[in-house]
C-alpha cells in the first residue's frame, strides 16, 4: 500500500518562507509524477506544482517565481520551497503521487498559515 506523508507546514508571517516535504512509502513505479495541491478556506483544491521522475517541473501562475518544487528519488521525497509567502497562500497543502499516469495517491495534508 502506498502512503504519502507531508510535513513542514506551520505558521509564518507575510514574506516568510517554509519548506514542505512529502515522503512516499510502499511499492510504486519509478515512473511517476509528484505534485502539490492546496485548498484554502472556502475554496476548491487547486494545483500548485508538479515534477516528473526525470525532474521536469511545472508551476501554477499564482506561485511561479516564489515556489520551487524538487525531489530526491533516492528518498522518495518531494519538496516544496515556498518563499515570499502571502496571506492568500494560506491553505492545507496536499501531496499527490501519480503512478504511470494511472494510479493516484494523496497525502493527508499539512496546514500552512500566513499571518499578516
Amino acid at each position: 500500500q502506498v502512503q504519502l506523508v507531508e510535513s513542514g507546514g506551520g505558521l509564518v508571517q507575510v514574506g516568510g518562507s517554509l519548506r514542505l516535504s512529502c515522503t512516499s512509502s510502499g511499492s510504486f513505479s519509478s515512473i511517476n509524477v509528484m505534485g502539490w495541491y492546496r485548498q484554502g478556506p472556502g475554496k476548491q483544491r487547486e494545483w500548485v506544482a508538479q515534477i516528473t521522475s526525470d525532474n521536469r517541473a511545472t508551476y501554477a501562475h499564482s506561485i511561479a517565481g516564489r515556489f520551487t518544487i524538487s525531489r530526491d528519488n533516492s528518498k522518495n521525497t518531494v519538496f516544496l520551497e515556498m518563499n515570499s509567502l502571502k496571506p492568500e497562500d494560506t491553505a492545507v497543502y496536499y501531496c499527490k503521487l501519480t503512478e504511470a499516469g494511472v494510479h493516484v495517491y494523496w497525502g493527508q495534508g499539512t496546514q500552512v498559515t500566513v499571518s499578516s
